[in-house]
């Protein structure tokens, strides 16, 4: 499930708290291909088609939890839930950087000494990343839930390459 959880805000721009809302019915079939239906900030539904490798992950989650059928249940669950034993229920956004992106982080060195590591630094990742791959930023604005573009501007770091520097554009 970590994995899992992680391809998810990783691939798809998630929010915690949108990845935490996410029902099994949020998984739908549009125009052929597999989405999750996200209930963003504002009341906004919008729908992102899932990647092949996390619609591999989902199968193997929804297999292994066997809570496929229950369409109104939580997609992500608590594997385990000390204080009332009940696990049929959302998984806590606290404990999605706790327990998810702080522990994995540290275990492949990533720790607090490190500025701006949370959660939403993945969802920054995941536009950053799509924008360097020529994703026009219109979409990308779309595709996180955006009201105004100039948010989305915020994680174009395309300018910010030390390589396209003006440093290295003068000839004399």
């Amino acid at each position: 499930m970590i994995v899992l959880i992680l391809a998810a805000l990783l691939y798809h721009g998630l929010r915690r708290e949108e990845l935490c809302k996410l029902r099994v019915r949020d998984l739908q079939q549009r125009e052929g291909m597999l989405h999750f239906r996200v209930h963003g900030k504002g009341d906004k539904t919008r729908y992102i088609p899932v990647g092949l490798k996390t619609q591999r992950l989902i199968t193997e989650y929804l297999d292994a939890a066997k809570h496929k059928d229950d369409l109104d249940g939580a997609l992500f669950r608590p594997v385990k839930n000390n204080i009332t034993k009940v696990r049929a229920k959302h998984l806590h956004p606290a404990s999605v950087y706790q327990e998810i992106v702080r522990r994995y982080g540290a275990m492949v060195g990533i720790n607090a000494d490190v500025h701006g590591f949370c959660v939403h630094a993945l969802r920054a990742t995941s536009a950053t990343n799509a924008l360097a791959h020529n994703a026009d930023i219109a979409k990308v604005q779309e595709w996180l839930g955006h009201a105004n573009i100039a948010t989305t501007r915020l994680y174009d770091r395309r300018q910010s390459r030390p390589e396209e520097s003006p440093t290295f554009k003068i000839e004399y």
